[in-house]
């Protein structure tokens, strides 16, 4: 998206430089191939963008968006640890190249050189930031574990899996953008705001990705497409399934989220195909648009320009809209 330019290309630079290979080369040597995979780098574009918006200059949120992007892979590398997933944007995992233990320890190191970067701002700040941050951590932690703990449960509802994801995903992208409004110094209602409108577009971009899991392209979204339904996920598109499906497609939608079959092509396009007749695929979408909606009214209460609100509710729409 044109918007994001500017600030993508200022992070990919200060990125380079901010994380460097040295010694011992097993430890760092994962973290710089992680950060050079790319990825869409949303989270700290966003810190960014916000400081922009609400300050006069952006590079001073720098910092506070290159720990944004250490935490957020920090939590990618021990997460594909955890799902046993063998592609991370089109490219090998870092547990995959590399091996687990050295994917634990390079991801316990990124985020302590998150930590780090915190320490360029003044004694003020540098509280309400690391205080914002460790909170946000914790949370996403807690997030991870209800994901984990849904593996072993057959009672999941729609509502606890919205939690989980909330969790897991939205609370570091509504950190991320208040953490761009604290460094531009906005008012505390300005700063709330920013991380209100960033959590809901984190729900929605969250199950965006879920549907784009089963129906994305695998030649753009750069995972393994139906790795949700391969690791029997109980994501909304299966929960929703499940709840809409009449008492045949529930019972094999059942079955085949307890079993792991060698050749998973039919599973996952079985699945699919209930995903589809059951309604859930579109409700998934429904859901989208909803989230959406409740960020762009946050928005409006927000100290900016009419310009700015309207790029980001553009900004919005992409996400609504994006195949990666």
């Amino acid at each position: 998206m044109e918007l994001l330019t500017k600030y993508s290309q200022a992070l990919a630079s200060h990125l380079d430089s901010a994380v460097t290979v040295k010694e011992p080369i097993q430890l760092y040597e994962p973290v710089k191939y992680i950060l050079t995979l790319g990825g869409k780098r949303l989270r700290p574009v966003l810190t960014l963008l916000t400081a922009d918006f609400f300050g006069d200059n952006y590079t001073k949120a720098m910092n506070a968006a290159l720990a944004v992007e250490l935490f957020h892979n920090f939590s990618l590398i021990h997460d594909d640890i955890m799902d046993k997933a063998p592609i991370r944007r089109g490219k090998e995992t870092v547990h995959e190249k590399w091996d687990i233990n050295t994917g634990i320890l390079s991801g316990d190191a990124m985020l302590i050189l998150a930590y780090q970067l915190f320490e360029a701002y003044e004694p003020a700040q540098f509280q309400e930031l690391a205080k914002l941050f460790s909170k946000t951590a914790l949370e996403v932690c807690e997030g991870q574990q209800y994901d984990v703990d849904f593996e072993t449960r057959d009672d999941v509802t729609i509502p606890e899996y919205i939690k989980m994801i909330d969790y897991k995903t939205a609370v570091l992208i509504g950190a991320a953008m208040k953490m761009g409004a604290i460094v531009a110094e906005a008012s505390e209602r300005c700063c709330q705001g920013a991380y209100d409108f960033g959590r809901n577009l984190g729900i929605a971009f969250q199950l965006q990705d879920d549907y784009l899991d089963a129906f994305g392209n695998p030649e753009t979204f750069g995972k393994q497409v139906g790795g949700d339904i391969i690791a029997n996920k109980k994501t909304f598109l299966y929960l929703t399934a499940l709840k809409n499906s009449k008492k045949a497609e529930a019972e094999t939608l059942e079955h085949l989220f307890n079993i792991n079959p060698k050749d998973t092509s039919e599973k996952i396009e079985t699945v699919k195909e209930i995903f589809q007749s059951s309604g859930a695929a579109k409700a998934t979408i429904a859901e989208i648009e909803a989230y959406t909606k409740k960020a762009n009214t946050i928005l409006e209460t927000l100290k900016l320009s009419e310009e700015k609100k309207e790029k980001l509710r553009a900004f919005g729409n992409w996400l609504m809209e994006r195949t990666v």
